[in-house]
């Protein structure tokens, strides 16, 4: 599997992981009656800080998804992967933490940084959006 491939299985992953976890999650909270199943928020918002950040990352996610992972698609389906290719690990990196610092703090300091993993990301994207277009 090539590097664009993998990011993009990576990307899906751990998409997926942080959706075990809020799940997991809001299942504990329903098995000891701290919730019931019909009284969570889409965001969280009725539960820990923790949990609306999960929630956040999560989201985060889910909306990087078609942009990051449409450029991989359409460079794989496109026989363009040596484009993706040296990036499409980094963008991956990127992507897990900004999660990571997501979950962990909303300092200014946490903030700034997670706005510049996803600036890096933003950048990779508009150089093979670029790169793609013309190639």
């Amino acid at each position: 599997m090539n590097n664009s491939l993998l990011a993009l299985t990576g990307f899906v992953t751990w998409t997926l992981l942080l959706l075990v976890l809020m799940e997991s999650l809001r299942s504990r909270l329903v098995l000891l009656k701290a919730v019931p199943s019909n009284g969570f928020q889409p965001d969280n918002g009725n539960l820990s800080p923790f949990m609306q950040r999960l929630a956040r990352a999560h989201a985060n996610c889910l909306e990087g998804l078609p942009v990051f992972g449409g450029l991989l698609v359409i460079a794989a389906l496109s026989g363009q992967t040596a484009m993706t290719d040296p990036l499409a690990l980094v963008l991956l990196a990127t992507r897990v933490v900004q999660s990571l610092i997501h979950l962990t703090s909303l300092s200014v300091m946490a903030v700034n940084l997670r706005f510049t993993a996803f600036a890096v990301q933003m950048l990779i994207a508009l150089y093979w959006a670029f790169a793609l277009l013309t190639s």
